[in-house]
C-alpha cells in the first residue's frame, strides 16, 4: 500500500524535466494521476510510462495560460480520477538574458507561464477542492524565488518570488477550507530548460558547457545537483497526511545553497 492511494493528483508542465520526476514518485507512492502539458506527446509519453510501470495516469493537452484549458483540463481529471485532491503548479519557462534587453513580450510571457499559469489552475480547482472538503496545492517556486542572487533572470526570479508570495497568501486564505498551500524551491536540477542556459554562459565565457555545468553546481554545499525525483519526494511528503500541519511554506530541495 502506497502513502497516496486512493489519492487523485493533476501535475502541469509534467512531459518532461521536473515534472517528470514528480509524476514517477507520486505514483511510486499510489496516486493516480493526470499529467499535462503543453506538449500533447509529451503528456501521452509520461502518463504511458507510468502506466507501463502498473500506475494510473492520464496524459492530457493543456496551456496553462488559457482559462479554458485549464478549466477543461480540471473537469477532465476530475471526471476521469474521480476528483482532484492534490494540484503541482509545475508548468514553468526561463531565459537567461540582461534586464536591458527583455522585450516586453518576453517579460509578458514569463509572468503568464510562471505566474497566471498558477493564478488560472488554482482559480479552476478550488471549488472541486471546497466540496471535498479539502486539498492540497504545491507549487513550483525556486532557490531564485527568495533570494535575487542570480544576475540575467531577473523577470524569471520575478515570477518565482511571486509564486512564493502568493503560496503564502492563498494558505491563510484557503486555510479555513480544509486547502494546504505549500511550495517546492529547487536549486539546480539539470533539465531540457537549462541546456540553452548552459550553452549561453558557455558561449559567454570561452568555456564548455560542461565546465558551465560544473560552475553552477559548484556553491552547491554537497557538491551535486539535485534530480527531478528529488523535487518528487519533497511534492510527495506535502500531498500526503505527513504534511497535515503545513501550510504557507517553501521548502528548500537545493543542497544547501540556500538556508532560510
Amino acid at each position: 500500500m502506497g502513502e497516496l492511494d486512493g489519492v487523485s493528483a493533476l501535475v502541469t508542465g509534467a512531459g518532461n524535466g521536473i515534472g517528470i520526476g514528480i509524476v514517477d514518485v507520486l505514483a511510486r507512492d499510489g496516486a493516480r494521476l493526470a499529467i499535462t502539458d503543453i506538449d500533447e506527446a509529451a503528456a501521452q509519453a509520461a502518463a504511458k510510462r507510468v502506466t507501463d510501470a502498473g500506475g494510473n495516469a492520464i496524459g492530457i493537452a493543456h496551456d496553462v495560460t488559457d482559462r479554458a484549458s485549464c478549466e477543461a483540463a480540471v473537469a477532465r481529471a476530475s471526471e476521469e480520477l474521480d476528483g482532484i485532491d492534490v494540484l503541482v503548479n509545475n508548468a514553468g519557462i526561463s531565459q537567461r538574458i540582461a534586464f536591458e534587453e527583455i522585450e516586453e513580450a518576453d517579460w509578458d510571457r514569463m509572468l503568464e507561464v510562471n505566474l497566471k499559469g498558477v493564478y488560472l489552475m488554482t482559480r479552476a480547482v478550488i471549488p472541486a477542492m471546497r466540496e471535498r472538503g479539502g486539498g492540497r496545492i504545491v507549487n513550483t517556486a525556486s532557490l531564485v524565488g527568495k533570494a535575487g542572487s542570480h544576475p540575467l533572470f531577473s523577470h524569471y526570479v520575478a515570477s518565482k518570488f511571486a509564486v512564493v508570495g502568493l503560496t503564502q497568501s492563498l494558505a491563510r486564505e484557503l486555510a479555513p477550507d480544509g486547502i494546504l498551500v505549500n511550495a517546492v524551491s529547487p536549486g539546480v536540477v539539470r533539465t531540457p530548460l537549462w541546456e540553452p542556459l548552459l550553452e549561453e554562459a558557455a558561449e559567454e565565457q570561452g568555456i564548455s558547457v560542461q565546465e558551465a555545468w560544473e560552475g553552477a553546481v559548484a556553491p552547491i554545499p554537497l557538491g551535486r545537483p539535485q534530480d527531478p525525483e528529488d523535487i518528487g519526494y519533497a511534492v510527495s511528503f506535502l500531498a500526503s497526511p505527513r504534511s497535515r500541519n503545513i501550510t504557507g511554506e517553501s521548502i528548500n530541495v537545493n543542497g544547501g545553497q540556500l538556508m532560510d
